[in-house]
């Protein structure tokens, strides 16, 4: 068995950038990628702020390359080839390798647009043909040439993060040599009226762990990275970004769309995680929170991570003002922002705060660090239905 599992290559897009250079540079402006929305076909289009990425679909079509298919497969894809080529891989089948893919939204992004028609009878031809998780993955793992594994989670904002834990186990377990993890969601009308019903979403910058927060931002994007088995690595002397050292997963079981006062399930995640990674708590330099700017989320994630570090709680910040809420993307693209948190000596500021929580003890990095030693990082994701996932990564 495997004991350990390296990050060799990672690729992103979303509302701050259209790859890992351009996110860096986003992330080392403090620049925002959430304003008025510009290609999401709605009636909020004045109402909202969103992390939208800076392409129409035809846009999209060309960068991809690959044909016309919906906003999800596109923005997967560009993501993932990315990833691809930062591990310089030019040969899939060289390895057992295995493509796991989250998502929520999958080809709703297109399918919400016709159902209307196909409901009065204009439109009934393949319409629902785009509509399911698995089908986006499938075309996503086509063009990547991935055959050996290729599967779907969807367990709403921590999806991509119980991605990447499925793809480190398949390695452990021998299954697979290498696996491209990770996850993706564009923005749609169901997403945003179902987000404004529950009356979570911020009209302005959202404002994680501010006193004043009054909801989250949505956004969308893609991220993915290629988790490799220390064998594989050894034998192609293969450059390491990272190692995913420790991750968790557990069950929050206390409300369908809120996390419990004292933050149970983040919790027990963290702390699974930690058992995974094999260290104390004490070695973490860096928390990227999951931080959403929702009155429930921000307090309830940091009343758990002050019971997990008994009030010593390290750097932490939420990059979500970055980016927006990318749901079951969010997990894979604050990976990519955590390594390069480590490999840039870097910790990432949390945008629009100004008032300290009341019932918390800790504050945010408000500044972006610079020449900060960062070895270990603790990312968190947690979502609808009590989904709480911890993900830990070190250096090397």
């Amino acid at each position: 068995m495997s004991t350990k599992v390296y990050i060799t290559g990672m690729g992103i897009i979303s509302a701050i950038g259209d790859s890992v250079e351009e996110t860096l540079q986003s992330l080392s402006d403090s620049k925002t990628g959430i304003g008025k929305i510009n290609y999401l076909e709605t009636f909020h289009k004045d109402t909202f702020v969103v992390g939208e990425v800076k392409h129409s679909n035809n846009e999209l079509i060309e960068i991809a390359g690959i044909g016309n298919y919906n906003r999800t497969t596109l923005l997967g894809y560009i993501a993932a080839r990315e990833a691809l080529k930062k591990a310089s891989i030019n040969d899939i089948k060289e390895a057992r390798t295995g493509f796991v893919s989250a998502t929520t939204i999958a080809g709703m992004c297109t399918t919400e647009l016709l159902y209307k028609d196909f409901l009065e009878g204009r439109n009934n031809t393949n319409f629902i043909d785009s509509h399911f998780c698995g089908v986006s993955t499938n075309d996503i793992a086509k063009h990547l040439g991935i055959i050996d594994y290729v599967t779907t989670i969807s367990t709403a904002c921590s999806s991509a993060a119980n991605a990447i834990m499925l793809g480190a186990r398949l390695i452990k377990n021998n299954i697979l040599d290498r696996v491209v993890v990770g996850g993706v969601d564009p923005l749609s009308k169901f997403t945003l009226n179902g987000f404004n019903t529950l009356m979570i979403l911020d009209k302005e910058w959202c404002k994680p762990f501010d006193e004043n927060r009054k909801g989250l931002n949505l956004g969308e994007g893609a991220a993915y990275l290629v988790l490799e088995s220390e064998k594989l690595v050894k034998e192609k002397n293969k450059n390491i970004l990272a190692q995913l050292l420790g991750y968790g997963n557990a069950n929050d079981a206390y409300h369908q769309t809120a996390s419990s006062p004292e933050g149970h399930g983040a919790l027990l995640a963290m702390q699974n995680a930690f058992k995974v990674a094999g260290i104390h708590p004490d070695a973490i330099d860096y928390i990227n929170a999951h931080g959403t700017g929702t009155p429930n989320n921000d307090s309830s994630e940091g009343i758990a991570m002050q019971t997990l570090f008994n009030n010593n709680v390290p750097k932490f910040s939420s990059t979500k003002a970055f980016t927006g809420h990318t749901l079951a993307a969010a997990a894979a693209i604050e990976a990519v922002i955590s390594i390069l948190a480590i490999r840039n000596s870097m910790i990432f500021p949390c945008l629009n705060r100004s008032t300290q929580m009341s019932d918390l003890t800790i504050t945010p990095v408000n500044t972006l660090e610079k020449n900060i030693p960062v070895n270990y990082v603790l990312s968190n994701s947690f979502g609808f239905g009590g989904n709480c996932s911890s993900l830990i990564f070190s250096k090397n």
